[in-house]
């Protein structure tokens, strides 16, 4: 099975109208793994596959943007009739589970153990499932976030997650057939009390030249931008085949 990526949501920092928050379907190697449940992407999931289905689910980071939709899930999978045959592992940052309880105002987490399997990640983390390989990098973000190298049958999609600029987003990317990046701001805010933690459309461009990817694909694009503009500034800097991800497509890798 060929990898692919589809498009079930891009907006930040919040859905809207047919445009859910950061989420994606990766597939290949006879694996199915929802990359990020920002809140609208559990619906969507559902146009593309029975979420019974998913052999993992992977959270790049805990920002409710790339997150809330576990509760939706957690919901489907306990009380619906999409109940996986045993728990999805959930590929996240430390506290996901605890967070997550806290939504059923539980202090508890066990009560989830019958339908999630958290697997905390950390910089490096490898995994297989069947033929996908699934590397997390820790990126500069304000909060514990990863980016997302997946390999499959020699095809490689990069994904950045949420992140200002660093070295991890290059050996991240580096050579990858179909580099999926954050543009969400316009311009860096200056001085030590404004940290960079997310990308101008010029940022994913230069990364992606540098780590001399096929094709770059914007995601997460903020309210201060344009899909379009953005994907224009990006596409000038990039030197790459550069499009916008849009929510419903699936590219093959």
């Amino acid at each position: 099975m060929p990898l692919t990526l589809t498009v079930l949501g891009t907006a930040s920092p919040h859905p809207g109208p047919d445009r859910p928050c950061s989420g994606y379907l990766l597939a290949g190697g006879g694996a199915e793994v929802w990359v990020d449940a920002g809140p609208g992407t559990f619906a969507a999931l559902q146009r593309h596959t029975d979420p019974a289905r998913l052999t993992a689910i992977w959270i790049s980071h805990l920002h409710a943007d790339h997150s809330a939709d576990l509760l939706a899930a957690a919901y489907a999978f306990s009380f619906g009739r999409m109940a996986p045959a045993v728990p999805v592992p959930v590929y996240a940052p430390q506290d996901c589970a605890r967070r997550l309880a806290g939504f059923f105002g539980r202090p508890d987490t066990g009560f989830l153990k019958g339908v999630f399997d958290f697997r905390a990640l950390h910089d490096g983390h490898d995994v297989r499932h069947w033929n996908l390989r699934l590397t997390a990098r820790a990126v500069a973000h304000d909060t514990e976030t990863y980016g997302l190298r997946a390999e499959c049958q020699g095809s490689v999609l990069a994904y950045s997650g949420d992140s200002g600029p660093c070295a991890a987003l290059g050996e991240l990317a580096a050579r990858a057939d179909l580099f999926l990046c954050e543009a969400d701001i316009d311009a860096h805010r200056g001085g030590e009390h404004f940290p960079q933690v997310h990308l101008t459309p010029e940022d994913a461009g230069r990364v992606a030249r540098e780590a001399r990817v096929r094709e770059l694909l914007v995601t997460h694009v903020g309210p201060t931008l344009t899909r379009d503009a953005a994907t224009a500034r990006a596409a000038e800097v990039s030197g790459r085949p550069t499009r916008a991800a849009v929510e419903g497509d699936t590219h093959a890798v």
